[in-house]
């Protein structure tokens, strides 16, 4: 069952009418199939949720836009900005994030 499945029918059973308050995660399945479980976490409001929900599971839920590039591309970013110190870190921040978009 897909995860938008079960936020469906979670809405049903809670009457909840935005189904974007609406956390379903961390599923594990049993041993030998045809039983899972995870977690669910409801919201009043999706504000609520932009508050307390991880960055990540909000770009899963396609509430906030995700990180732009490849996981390479963010970690030469990274150890560039870490080998430039002093009055010129601020530049080279501002070169690499240039450089990136």
């Amino acid at each position: 069952m897909a995860k938008t499945e079960l936020q469906e029918k979670l809405a049903e059973m809670y009457k909840i009418k935005d189904k974007n308050t609406i956390f379903v995660f961390g599923f594990r399945s049993a041993y030998g199939g045809g039983k899972s479980t995870g977690f669910a976490l409801i919201y009043d409001a999706v504000e609520d949720a932009m508050k307390f929900e991880p960055k990540y599971r909000l770009a899963r839920a396609g509430l906030v836009k995700g990180r732009e590039g490849s996981r390479k591309q963010i970690k030469e970013k990274k150890n560039r900005g870490k080998k430039v110190w002093g009055v010129g870190r601020r530049i080279a921040k501002h070169k690499a994030k240039k450089a990136q978009a």
